[in-house]
């Protein structure tokens, strides 16, 4: 029988990969790529209901975690990372789970998707509780470590969220606050999610929480101004951005900083007032 995920179809145009040469190959990955951010755009209510959400929850004091297997684990845990040095959130704040632990980030861990059990057990170390969001990142829709997460958490009263690829079930639609699919089609490998699905993924995330670090004020314009100065391409930017907007000279703008202790929006008002 026919599986029915989009991500376990073949794909028609890639039937004879095996024989093409290197640029045919690489012109044929670049013509499905295309078509990724058209179905990420298909789904923007539904990638901005969870940026909304994720909002809310940060407000309340709550916390953003992903929670995923594989490819989906490792984006949901790269997405975390960059929080802190780009918006100066808490490490805490913003966190990514992963199926197997931190050992899965460099060596496939492929059984530990397997147990739900040991996604609900995360929840309750994480103590997730009613402030918090809870998004789970599953490709094919059906890997049992994020769904057993994602029961556990709603079962401690958090708000759930659900990203794939595929065509989403009404039950699932039915059990989360929100739901986001955005239908890359098949892979050009069968099943290699870490391709189209895995882009559709990077892009839906950076959304979701660029989006809620506007909203909360980390951003003047387009300026990142609580960004975290942790080295020098960082430490040029906090400066670049200080001489911008307080309209004053590099030797200026690097004392300003280090009067502030390296915040950007602290050294800003100091210009400002004096």
């Amino acid at each position: 029988m026919r599986d029915p995920r989009l991500t376990e179809q073949r794909n028609p145009r890639s039937a004879d990969i095996d024989r093409m040469s290197h640029l045919e190959i690489v012109e044929l990955i670049n013509s499905e790529d295309r078509g990724v951010a058209e179905a990420v755009g298909k789904v923007a209510p539904d990638i901005a209901r969870a940026m909304e959400i994720a909002e809310d929850a940060f407000r309340r004091g709550g916390r953003l975690l992903y929670v995923g297997a594989g490819t989906s684990g490792r984006l949901g845990v790269l997405d975390a990372s960059e929080m802190p040095p780009t918006y100066r959130t808490d490490p805490s704040m913003i966190q990514g789970v992963i199926a197997g632990g931190w050992a899965a980030l460099r060596i496939a861990q492929e059984g530990a998707e397997d147990h739900p059990e040991d996604g609900a057990a995360m929840m309750d170390e994480k103590e997730v509780g009613p402030a918090d969001f809870v998004m789970g990142i599953a490709t094919s829709g059906t890997t049992p470590y994020v769904h057993g997460a994602l029961g556990r958490a709603r079962e401690r009263g958090a708000r759930t969220g659900f990203l794939l690829c595929t065509h989403p079930s009404q039950e699932l639609l039915a059990t989360h606050d929100v739901v986001i699919a955005p239908l890359v089609g098949p892979e050009l490998i069968t099943g290699s999610t870490r391709m189209k699905a895995g882009t559709a993924t990077k892009l839906v995330l950076n959304t979701i929480t660029t989006g809620a670090m506007v909203r909360l004020g980390k951003v003047y314009g387009n300026l990142m101004v609580d960004l975290q100065v942790t080295c020098n391409k960082l430490q040029d930017r906090a400066e670049r951005i200080v001489m911008e907007l307080a309209g004053v000279e590099r030797e200026e703008a690097r004392a300003l900083l280090a009067g502030s202790g390296g915040h950007v929006k602290t050294a800003l008002v100091m210009a400002k007032l004096g």
